[in-house]
C-alpha cells in the first residue's frame, strides 16, 4: 500500500526509497533525497496516520533522511502530498476542543514549549533572543539583521509618541520589550505566561540597568491598565480559537482611545483548518493559526478598526532555516543538555515548519488597529522614510 501510494503521488522530484535488502525510485526529475528505514512495520504506521505518525517515527530513530538531508525528503513529501482540511463538521469541532485555552490550560500549553531551559534558546536564536518570524528586506542579511529589520518595521507601524506607555503581550524574553525601551523615549511593560522567560527578561533587565522596563507573569485576561501602544508578536497562535473574540475585545480595553495596536501572528492563506496533530502533541499543545477570515471576524466584534495589514509570505521559512542550521552547530551541546530525542524532534519541528511556510499556506499576518482615524497616517509612505 505505501509504495503504491509513493508511486501514485511522487510526480515533483526523485525520490529514493531505501528498505532492508531492497530499494526503490519513485520521480524522474527535480529535488533528490533519499528516505532509510530499517523495520518495515515503519512504513504501514506512517501510511495508516502520517500526518503524525511522520514526525513520531522520525523522534523515535526509525527512519533517517541520508546525506541529502531532511528539507529535501520533506520537501518532496510536501510537494506532492497535499494537506486538504475543509475545515467542517466533525474536525471543526475537534478544533475547537484542541483550542480550549482557559487561563489555566494557557500556562499549562506555554510552561510545555517555552520553559525549555533558556539555554536551548540561546544556541540557535539571535542575540537578542527574538523567537519570531524575522524579516528579510533584502537578500543575504544575517538573521540578527533580519530580526532588527523585523524590530523596526513593527515600531514604525506603533507610530510611538515620547512618554507613550507600551505593552507587550507575550513578550517572550523581551526582546521587542528591550528594542523599543532602547531606541524610544516610553515606557513598556511585558507580560509573558512562562516562568523560565520572565526569570530570563529580568536578569536581562537588571543587567542592561533600564528603568523604564516592567515585567510580569500575567496571562492577557488577567493583566490590567491603560496603554497608548499594545504589541503583540507570535503570541496569539496560542489563543484558540475560541477566544478569538475574547482576545481582541481585551486589546481594545487595555488600549487608550487614540491608541495603536499591532498583531503579528502566524496565519493560514486559506480556510480554517486543524492544527497538525504531532504539533500539538509535541510542541505547541493548544496552539492554532488562525485563517484570515477568522482574524476578520474577531476584529469586527470589537469596535476597533484596521488601519493597515500586512501579509509576510516566505520569511518565515528563511528564519527557520537559520534557526535549524544553529541548531544543527549546536546539536552536540544540546543533546548533552537534553539527550538526543528531545534533539530529533525539535530538528523535525524546525524542518517540518519551514516546508509548511516554502510549500504549504502558512504565512505571517500583522494587523495594525486603533480606535479612530488620527492616529495612523492615511498612506503607508511613514514606514519607509
Amino acid at each position: 500500500m505505501f509504495l503504491k501510494l509513493l508511486e501514485k503521488h511522487i510526480k515533483t522530484g526523485i525520490l529514493h526509497l531505501h528498505l532492508p535488502g531492497i530499494d526503490y525510485t519513485f520521480g524522474t526529475s527535480g529535488t533528490e533525497a533519499h528516505w532509510h528505514f530499517n523495520d518495515l512495520a515503519v512504513l504501514g504506521r506512517i501510511a495508516r496516520d502520517w500526518e503524525f505518525e511522520l514526525g513520531k517515527t522520525y523522534v523515535e530513530g526509525a527512519w533517517h533522511a541520508g546525506s541529502s538531508g531532511l528539507h529535501a525528503l520533506l520537501e518532496i513529501l510536501r510537494s506532492n502530498f497535499a494537506v486538504k482540511d475543509s475545515g467542517f463538521g466533525l474536525r471543526t469541532l475537534s478544533r475547537l476542543l484542541q483550542q480550549f485555552n482557559r487561563i489555566t490550560s494557557s500556562y499549562r500549553n506555554v510552561s510545555h514549549h517555552y520553559d525549555v531551559p533558556e539555554p536551548v534558546f540561546r544556541r540557535f536564536l539571535d542575540q537578542e533572543m527574538f523567537y519570531s518570524c524575522a524579516y528579510f528586506p533584502e537578500p543575504g542579511i544575517s538573521l540578527a539583521a533580519a530580526q532588527q529589520a523585523k524590530a523596526r518595521h513593527i515600531a514604525s507601524k506603533l507610530l510611538i509618541k515620547p512618554g507613550d506607555h507600551i505593552l507587550d503581550i507575550g513578550c517572550g524574553w523581551g526582546s521587542m520589550v528591550f528594542y523599543l525601551a532602547a531606541h524610544f523615549d516610553c515606557e513598556v511593560t511585558g507580560i509573558t505566561l512562562s516562568r523560565e522567560q520572565l526569570a530570563v527578561a529580568r536578569r536581562e533587565q537588571e543587567r542592561r540597568g533600564l528603568k523604564n522596563v516592567r515585567f510580569e507573569l500575567a496571562d492577557y485576561r488577567e493583566h490590567q491598565g491603560s496603554y497608548d501602544r499594545i504589541v503583540s508578536i507570535g503570541m496569539f497562535e496560542h489563543v484558540g480559537r475560541p477566544f478569538h473574540h475574547t482576545y481582541f475585545r481585551r486589546v481594545c480595553e487595555l488600549l487608550k482611545q487614540e491608541g495603536v495596536a499591532l498583531i503579528h501572528t502566524i496565519g493560514r492563506a486559506g480556510p480554517p483548518g486543524v492544527t497538525n496533530r504531532w504539533i500539538r502533541e509535541y510542541i505547541f499543545p493548544g496552539g492554532s493559526t488562525p485563517a484570515l477570515s477568522e482574524l476578520a471576524t474577531a476584529v469586527e466584534s470589537t469596535g476597533m478598526r484596521p488601519t493597515d495589514m500586512e501579509v509576510w509570505r516566505l520569511h518565515y521559512a528563511q528564519t527557520l532555516q537559520h534557526w535549524f542550521q544553529r541548531f544543527q552547530q549546536s546539536r552536540h551541546d544540546i543533546a548533552e543538555l537534553m539527550q538526543e530525542e528531545f534533539c530529533r524532534m525539535w530538528e523535525f519541528y524546525l524542518a517540518v515548519c519551514e516546508a509548511a511556510f516554502r510549500y504549504s499556506d502558512l504565512v505571517v499576518y500583522q494587523l495594525q488597529l486603533s480606535k479612530q482615524h488620527g492616529p495612523v497616517p492615511i498612506t503607508r509612505n511613514y514606514l519607509y522614510q
